[in-house]
């Protein structure tokens, strides 16, 4: 029996790979001559660079940088094994963990630790880039990206305005000359799964702008101040971006990176699986098992197993699901390559204790899996 081991992150207790061996081991016990493929996987958040690090033999280059409210701290980029291609995780940069509870102020925070760390690539001869975009803090259309990387943003009285969403309201006019000149040969590649637009009441500020921090009324002010930023955009290169899908992501990060950097956005699902090769380990495969710590309704929304899930159905291979947890909505999961959604916890338990027994819940669970499928076979 040929199977191939796909899973995400199961978030605070094991990374896609351990969570792979995890499934592994428990298929050995059952089924121990089976011909396994262990293919660790993410969906451009949180463990992509780790992810995609592993799967090509990369590094992981450290780098200091500002984090969302200015502090310099400790942080970093991958390089693909080609030597070339750089993965970056904003969060790393800009991200919402990287801050206390009362700094999350997103009319302040700022993208341009991320735009340090794409000069800092530039600086390691990376020419092609994957931006994993979740997990920000921030909510200025990527405006201190774009000063990191020597743009100008002025206001009406010609001075460079200051970090974050609340000053875009002040931009009157954008300067281009003093951009890296090295961004022209560059190829960058989004990892997004979501199809909000910058403005508007599905934009960038009213979705997501209240779990960074923002009140009812900056929400209103941070929307308005997107628009005036999109709007001096497409006075300056002739590219409109408000209503876009897409260009919302990530506090409007998505929108900057499409108007200046000519960036293409792709799920990140479909990301991870063409560089690890995942529909390549699939072939003549018998069973994909996946999973994640928690399954739901938002799992059809492009995470990890519904990619997985969706690709092996198009190889014509039966995929389980293993999750932490498992809540309401999971039905239409089904119809997209899903065949069963199994919860690893096997016993009452709190979530500390299920987390803190991750690895023995997924080999248990793994295990009954195969020797029900190998019984019947």
């Amino acid at each position: 029996m040929k199977i191939v081991i796909a899973p995400d992150s199961f978030k605070g207790s094991l990374s896609a790979k351990e969570a792979g061996l995890a499934m592994e081991r428990g298929i050995r016990r059952a089924f121990p001559e089976s011909a396994i493929s262990v293919v660790p996987m993410a969906d451009g958040g949180e463990g992509t660079m780790e992810c995609l690090i592993s799967a090509t033999d990369g590094k992981f280059v450290a780098q200091k940088v500002l984090n969302p409210v200015g502090r310099e701290i400790e942080s970093g980029f991958g390089i693909l094994g080609n030597g070339t291609t750089c993965i970056i995780e904003m969060a790393m940069s800009s991200g919402l963990y990287l801050i206390e509870h009362h700094e999350r102020n997103p009319m302040r925070t700022t993208t341009y630790g991320f735009g340090q760390l794409i000069a800092a690539a530039l600086d390691q001869g990376c020419r092609e880039f994957i931006l994993a975009v979740g997990g920000s803090a921030t909510n200025d259309g990527g405006a201190g990206m774009l000063q990191a990387l020597g743009v100008k943003l002025l206001g009406v009285d010609g001075e460079e305005i200051g970090f974050g969403g609340g000053e875009l309201l002040r931009l009157h006019s954008i300067q281009t000359d003093g951009m890296d000149p090295r961004l022209g040969e560059c190829e960058f590649i989004i990892a997004c799964d979501v199809d909000n637009p910058l403005i508007g009441p599905r934009g960038a500020s009213a979705v997501f702008g209240p779990q960074k921090g923002a009140t009812p009324e900056m929400i209103n002010q941070l929307d308005e101040n997107l628009k005036q930023f999109a709007d001096v955009i497409e006075q300056a290169l002739g590219t409109a971006i408000h209503h876009i899908p897409g260009t919302g992501a990530a506090g409007g990060l998505a929108g900057g990176i499409l108007a200046f950097l000519n960036g293409k956005l792709e799920s990140g699902v479909s990301i991870v699986a063409r560089v690890t090769g995942l529909e390549e380990a699939m072939a003549g495969a018998d069973l994909v098992l996946t999973g994640e710590g928690r399954v739901d309704f938002q799992t059809i929304g492009g995470k990890t197993p519904y990619g997985v899930a969706k690709l092996a159905q198009s190889c014509g291979v039966p995929a389980i699901l293993l999750a932490g947890s498992v809540g309401d909505g999971i039905d239409a999961l089904y119809e997209h390559g899903v065949t069963a959604v199994l919860s690893i916890v096997n016993k009452p338990m709190t979530l500390e204790e299920a987390m803190g027994q991750t690895g023995p819940l997924l080999e248990a669970a793994a295990e009954q899996v195969i020797r029900i499928i190998h019984t019947r076979a």
